[in-house]
């Protein structure tokens, strides 16, 4: 399964967000293979700030575990100085509707 999804940078925080993602914890990564995550890549439009998330996940369901787990908690506390989240500091995402895929 294919996932798209948005996320926004604040303002000059983008050399910041693009470093802690090159410095990111091996237990962050053990975590999203073990729910079932790869091939995961993030974009940035400058102009916006808008970051575009791509994912490909084995079962919605088991990705979804991934957020209840301490170091994604741990994760989203870091980031939240940088970019836009909710009151329990995951990140604001939003998902995207495919309308295109070719393999």
């Amino acid at each position: 399964m294919i996932k798209g999804f948005k996320m926004k940078l604040y303002p000059g925080k983008e050399a910041e967000y693009e470093k802690r993602h090159n410095e990111l914890w091996p237990e962050m990564q053990d975590m999203i293979h073990e729910h079932g995550g790869k091939n995961y890549s993030i974009f940035l439009d400058q102009e916006t700030l808008t970051l575009f998330g791509y994912i490909e996940i084995e079962d919605e369901e088991l990705w979804a575990k991934g957020a209840d787990t301490a170091i994604n908690r741990k994760w989203w506390d870091f980031m939240a100085d940088i970019m836009e989240t909710n009151p329990d500091n995951s990140p604001v995402s939003i998902d995207l509707k495919p309308v295109f895929h070719l393999d």
